[in-house]
């Protein structure tokens, strides 16, 4: 048997645990909401505490959602910091893996292992670098892999909280986010559509004027993302980003608002090579644990 690893999917509102050495050996799987830290981290340690218990777990790779700390040199590293989602707030999540297992634990965030698995388990994406990954759902997270490694800076990317440009006359809807009300995120994230037009986005029709305006903010976004990290693709996820219609919507927006100033046949003819949906599916960011605690495990590194 292959050399099996862990991955912890750790979202808002669900955890998916996987064991495993890709993606097309997976030998168990699970997945359960994200209720209370004790209960849910609790769940996820007894998932792979068999096999660890038989040393058949190498590591365990953590896809977090956020904000979280990633300074090794941090007394908090590991931990979820400043979310507003209630108990979570400065809760030692890798530390409380690591000890409840007993195996290296390589924690990141959700979008920054999305695009890691991504980039590692597809191989036409593998010569492709800065490669991003972009998920609107709930909320809006940007993963950059820069250099073969996920970028990391003063704490991760925050590009779901950019300022993009807000026509007030075509769009009066003054935003959700806590902070900054109109940003990306509080402009088209899934709540966003959900109040802006009184029905969730699932049950919207492709014809909807809320799509046009979606694959408006989106493509302003993916432009930004463009001119100031030159991503040789953008993988466009999450349960809104996903919808076929907006995809399709943004792909032909894009080289619209470019407006010939990079040249490349990447933003013109081959768009939908340029901006695709994500190869692994809603599995991204569960293999890409897998795939850092393969790469990033110490013990591989002696």
């Amino acid at each position: 048997m292959d050399q099996l690893y862990g991955g912890i999917e750790a979202g808002g509102t669900k955890f998916i645990c996987m064991v495993g050495s890709g993606p097309a050996s997976v030998v168990a799987e699970t997945r359960f909401p994200t209720t209370h830290p004790d209960e849910t981290i609790h769940q996820a340690i007894e998932f792979f505490q068999p096999y660890a218990q038989r040393e058949e777990l190498a590591a365990v790779g953590i896809a977090s959602f956020g904000p979280v700390d990633l300074d090794p040199d941090s007394p908090t590293y590991g931990y979820i910091t400043t979310t507003p989602k209630p108990f979570w707030s400065q809760v030692d999540l890798r530390g409380c893996v690591q000890e409840g297992l007993k195996v290296p634990v390589i924690f990141d965030t959700d979008v920054n292992c999305a695009v890691f698995g991504e980039h590692y388990w597809i191989p036409e994406n593998r010569p492709l670098d800065p490669f991003l990954y972009m998920t609107v759902g709930t909320g809006i997270g940007v993963g950059v892999l820069a250099n073969g490694r996920p970028l990391h800076g003063l704490v991760h990317t925050e590009a779901g909280h950019m300022a993009i440009p807000h026509d007030r006359q075509r769009d009066p809807f003054p935003g959700v986010c806590p902070y900054h009300g109109d940003c990306l995120e509080g402009l088209c994230t899934g709540p966003a559509i959900a109040r802006r037009w009184g029905q969730a986005a699932e049950t919207l029709p492709d014809g909807h004027p809320a799509w046009e305006l979606e694959a408006e903010y989106v493509a302003l976004a993916l432009t930004n993302l463009t001119y100031t990290l030159s991503p040789r693709r953008i993988v466009l996820g999450g349960g809104v980003g996903q919808r076929p219609n907006l995809i399709d919507l943004v792909r032909r927006r894009v080289p619209e608002l470019l407006n010939g100033y990079i040249q490349s046949p990447w933003l013109s003819e081959k768009i939908a090579e340029y901006i695709v949906p994500p190869a692994l599916g809603t599995r991204s960011g569960v293999l890409g644990a897998i795939a850092l605690a393969i790469v990033l495990n110490p013990q591989n590194n002696k």
